[in-house]
């Protein structure tokens, strides 16, 4: 489960969603209280949300095992396709809870050794075969950005704030921020974050590729399920093999001959499974001139 990954694409059109025809939707279990993490289905979606609203979602290591133990159970569940992300009470997270860091020095035991267990966020080091999208409001920051950071797509609401702020602390990064945000944005951008710490927006982290997607306020959440029950809808084993060969080209492939051997060995089983299946729908007039409905 740890470092053992499979891939991403996502359709062009799906740029273009629509929040004008958004409607408000009621925050997942909004009032649970003493759950640090709840979680819904919807159908072949899943949500996870964060539900430590007074520290703005930090993450302490009994929220860090929910959030794994979460997630872990959507990657083993076939009948789910899309998981979303997001923090409950206006905040996506604030990073590690350094209340706790500072208190429970003892408590706190890494595993080093990536492939062998969790990252001190949780999650981080999983590598899902299945999309995962962040609905990113308030706070994305430190061990936060890096949450972000794991997830295939972020659809970040106009006021959200992402950063580094773990710079000013002296605590590193280290649940994949050194790693996934140079793939991400550049290394000049990512520099230009890690060493200054400094907040960055939602406008500018569109323009770096930070954020996919950027919505008013109050409504990432219901962007970011409306995205992942449109991505939920096409052939999921098509999809899969195209979202792991991006991410295998991107990480792991030593030269692009291995990324295109990668890609042709993962894409021609889809060819009888669903590709022959998808042609002949074309052929009756599905799909034709660019429509998804």
């Amino acid at each position: 489960m740890y470092l053992k990954r499979v891939r991403k694409r996502v359709p062009a059109n799906l740029s273009s969603l629509s929040i004008k025809h958004l409607v408000p939707i009621k925050s997942f279990c909004s009032t649970t209280k003493g759950q640090s993490v709840v979680s819904e289905r919807r159908g072949p979606v899943f949500t996870v949300a964060i539900n430590r609203p007074e520290v703005r979602n930090a993450v302490n290591q009994k929220t860090a095992r929910y959030l794994l133990g979460e997630l872990e159970a959507f990657e083993r569940e076939p009948a789910l396709n899309v998981a979303v992300l997001h923090g409950i009470g206006g905040n996506f997270c604030a990073g590690y809870d350094l209340k706790e860091l500072a208190n429970h020095t003892d408590s706190l035991k890494l595993e080093q050794d990536v492939t062998k267990g969790p990252g001190p966020m949780g999650p981080s080091r999983l590598q899902l075969s299945k999309p995962l999208i962040a609905a990113v409001s308030g706070f994305a920051v430190a061990g936060g950005l890096e949450l972000a950071l794991l997830a295939d797509l972020r659809v970040v609401e106009e006021s959200a704030i992402m950063g580094v702020f773990c710079r000013r602390f002296g605590v590193p990064l280290i649940d994949g921020g050194t790693v996934r945000l140079p793939r991400l944005i550049g290394l000049s951008r990512a520099l230009d974050l890690i060493l200054t710490g400094r907040p960055i927006g939602a406008q500018e982290a569109l323009a770096y590729g930070l954020a996919n997607r950027v919505v008013p306020d109050g409504q990432g959440l219901q962007a970011a399920l409306q995205l992942a029950e449109q991505i939920s809808s096409f052939p999921q084993e098509c999809m899969r093999a195209d979202r792991s060969s991006a991410i295998y080209s991107c990480y792991d492939a030593a030269s692009f001959t291995q990324a295109m051997q990668y890609e042709i060995d993962h894409g021609v089983p889809v060819i009888l499974s669903e590709a022959v299946a998808g042609a002949t729908q074309f052929t009756t007039g599905t799909g034709r001139g660019g429509t998804f409905s």
